[in-house]
């Protein structure tokens, strides 16, 4: 029975129908929605879900300004159907973001999209006073893509139990949260990485793998939709090892009921992307044929084609394979990262965003004890060579709050470098591709076909190196040269040239030259 609907909605917003179901037996799996929406210019099928309290829903995202006729059908009642208008999206929606130009970004619509991202895993399962502080922070941050998961995570600094949980205890379920006390698994031995191995013991008999906790995913939905009116990207880790609950260790018909779950419930976002998971190959047990049948349910369910990845510890996985659209990648060296992205580009033919850098901070462990300057350097790297690096930090402090993991606020001394990045990358225009003949120097391009350059330009950074001066040579229109120092974030008229000429520099690291055609 028809509850509630959504009259009047936007281009890139939410057309939600509610209806009033079956609430006895398991209506997660007992009972289905469906739901066709159809306009002039598309026809969207999607499948709705259980919302608890005998409540199911079913959502579309538009993309055309039309009336769409919505018809949904059940097993358990008639046929319901509504018109629903839409109008103009709302300003700075710019609709789902697409691979663009083989190795880039852009928008449904078209409008350049650089992603400049940054990483706290279960920032969204924190008390109230951190989620706010998380908020404050990211309006103040150049972030526009924030990579966190669905499932709790255990590791070392997280060892204090969520608020909620994905699934229902069984009511004869033999644990309690209490059973993980946060001294207890603090005394224990922890390994290389700083993982604790830990877990409920029989996780069959702790959580009803076929009941879902419906209050847990609808937080997980305010903070996409909020994220998304602040203009960033939600990247969601839908699978990932660090886990003492046995999350991590579901069948494969477990994971794929959970993932169509998560799929009809959150893919009307426009800001939604899937990362199946973090750091897959630490999954031991799980063959690479589980990884492509997750992946199988995720792009049927997704009537909206969102970007889809799989995120490496040590061992790559094919990102050639048709599903993923972009390569997710972690370094596999304790110094090259960013240095690898051209490689990377060239191995895939897809977009390289370096989700793991390592992070900023001063813990123990080596993928978290980086310098600002050497964060910083990395996403300069990155951008040059034709990729897009991504942020974190884990700097240590009584409360035990890093923002890798719980957000809360920022430490760090990158992230207003990265912001002056994010304007370089947005004065320059276009998309910038590696200029990969030169031996001694990183130099990149917006010239090329598919970018929406300003003026073509031609950027060239040193890194740790400390040139007193460099020589180029433009055969053809002068050019304009800036000097840019990336730590000290200031850009310096050098002069316009033609042909051969030399340039002074100041002799210190962490410079840049930008040349643009006159």
């Amino acid at each position: 029975m028809l509850k509630s609907y959504t009259e009047e909605a936007k281009k890139y917003g939410v057309i939600e129908i509610t209806l009033e179901g079956p609430a006895d037996g398991n209506p997660f799996a007992d009972h289905w929605v469906k739901g066709t929406f159809e306009s002039t210019s598309e026809t969207k099928n999607v499948e709705g879900f259980y919302d608890g309290n005998g409540i199911y829903k079913v959502r579309c995202m538009p993309s055309f300004e039309e009336k769409y006729c919505c018809r949904i059908v059940t097993d358990w009642g008639d046929a319901e159907e509504v018109t629903v208008s839409v109008g103009a999206a709302e300003e700075g929606n710019h609709g789902p973001v697409r691979v663009a130009s083989a190795f880039h970004f852009s928008y449904d619509d078209g409008t350049v999209y650089y992603p400049v991202g940054t990483t706290c895993y279960v920032w969204h399962l924190q008390p109230e006073a951190v989620r706010k502080d998380t908020y404050e922070s990211l309006a103040k941050l150049p972030f526009n893509k924030i990579r966190f998961c669905i499932f709790p995570k255990h590791y070392d600094y997280n060892l204090r139990e969520p608020e909620l949980y994905p699934y229902i205890l069984r009511a004869d379920s033999p644990w309690k949260p209490s059973d993980f006390q946060e001294e207890t698994l603090k005394a224990m031995p922890r390994n290389e990485l700083g993982g604790i191995p830990a877990t409920v013991g029989d996780p069959e008999k702790v959580w009803d793998f076929m009941r879902f906790n419906p209050d847990y995913f609808a937080r997980i939905e305010q903070d996409i939709m909020r994220l998304g009116k602040m203009g960033i990207e939600a990247d969601l880790i839908l699978l990932h090892p660090y886990d003492r609950w046995g999350f991590s260790h579901l069948t494969e018909e477990e994971e794929n009921f959970y993932l169509k779950y998560i799929v009809n419930r959150f893919s009307a976002f426009h800001n939604v992307w899937w990362a199946m998971a973090n750091e897959y190959d630490l999954f031991f047990d799980k063959p690479l044929s589980q990884w492509e049948s997750n992946a199988a349910v995720v792009c049927r369910q997704d009537p909206y084609r969102h970007l889809r990845s799989i995120h490496n510890c040590m061992t790559m996985y094919d990102h050639t394979r048709a599903w993923i659209t972009h390569c997710s990648i972690q370094r596999i060296d304790l110094y090259r990262t960013a240095e690898n992205t051209d490689i990377w580009r060239t191995q895939f033919g897809k977009p390289c965003v370096l989700d793991e850098i390592a992070y900023e901070g001063d813990i123990p462990y080596g993928w978290g004890n980086i310098s600002g300057e050497e964060m910083t350097r990395r996403f300069w790297e990155a951008y040059v060579r034709g990729g897009y690096g991504q942020h974190g930090e884990t700097y240590l402090c009584d409360e035990e709050i890093l923002w890798w993991s719980h957000g809360g606020k920022i430490k760090g001394t990158s992230p207003e470098r990265i912001a002056f990045l994010k304007k370089i990358m947005e004065e320059n225009g276009g998309y910038m591709d590696p200029v990969q003949e030169i031996f001694d120097e990183t130099v990149g391009t917006n010239v090329h076909p598919g970018s929406h350059p300003n003026k073509p330009c031609t950027m060239y950074y040193y890194g740790a190196n400390r040139p007193s001066s460099r020589p180029f040579f433009f055969d053809g229109k002068p050019v304009d040269v800036e000097l840019i120092d990336t730590w000290n974030m200031t850009v310096t008229p050098a002069g316009r040239f033609s042909g051969r000429f030399n340039v002074p520099f100041p002799a210190r690291p962490y410079m840049a030259a930008r040349v643009t055609e006159v």
